[in-house]
């Protein structure tokens, strides 16, 4: 953990009342995080994930920062489970109806253009299909393996990714999260505080969970 700079936190003027407990110290003006407690909370946050492993149910992997996107993209792909790498659509857990119609919509649209089916609209058609296309990527393309409510979401900055975390609160999806210091712990239900701005510990984070649920996968 500290190779990878997990013990890095903000300055004392951004932390969040509720990480107080996990601070070491400060160095720099940077607060450190204590890593053995961090240490701790990540093995009950894979202790959680292998146990979703088990039961056979999906994790949504979310992460939107530009430090986290092709770490989420990876593990996501690497355990085919879907994710959110850019900005989080609101309605995708509270009005997961009328998402589910977008993503099929992107699947139609890419099934036609892959078996040439478009070939019989105009050049400017096309044109406008393909922009579509590019779109609806860009906003549901991580979503598609997504047939239903996961058993859990692994979100990267918990303060960054609100939306997200509190519309799983509302739909009673638990969360795990890498949290930095400006982060409330109390939202998540398995925080692990750590440095959620550097692709190093992001990484570190990700692996973790990836791996716990491999293991345990049914």
């Amino acid at each position: 953990m500290f190779s990878a700079g997990v013990q890095f936190g903000f300055s004392k003027a951004r932390r969040h009342p509720s990480v107080k407990p996990y601070i070491f110290g400060i160095k720099n003006k940077t607060e450190i995080f204590d890593l053995e407690k961090s240490a701790a909370m990540l093995k009950e946050a894979t202790d959680f994930i292998a146990k979703i492993a088990s039961e056979g149910k999906t994790i949504l992997f979310i992460g939107g920062k530009a430090e986290a996107r092709v770490a989420v993209e990876d593990v996501a792909a690497t355990l085919a489970m879907p994710y959110a790498a850019g900005r989080w659509i609101g309605g995708t857990f509270t009005n997961y109806g009328e998402i589910k119609k977008r993503i099929e919509k992107l699947k139609d649209l890419s099934t036609q253009k892959e078996r040439g089916e478009l070939a019989k609209y105009t050049k400017k058609e096309r044109l406008l299909i393909d922009k579509e296309i590019d779109n609806l990527t860009i906003m549901y393309g991580g979503l598609g393996d997504m047939k239903e409510m996961p058993g859990a979401v692994v979100v990267v900055d918990s303060k960054h990714e609100g939306i997200a975390v509190d519309e799983a609160r509302s739909k009673k999806i638990p969360v795990v999260a890498l949290c930095g210091s400006d982060c409330d712990l109390t939202k998540v239900d398995f925080p692990v505080v750590g440095n959620d701005t550097s692709r190093a510990s992001i990484t570190f984070f990700l692996k973790a969970i990836a791996e716990a649920y491999k293991t345990n996968k049914k």
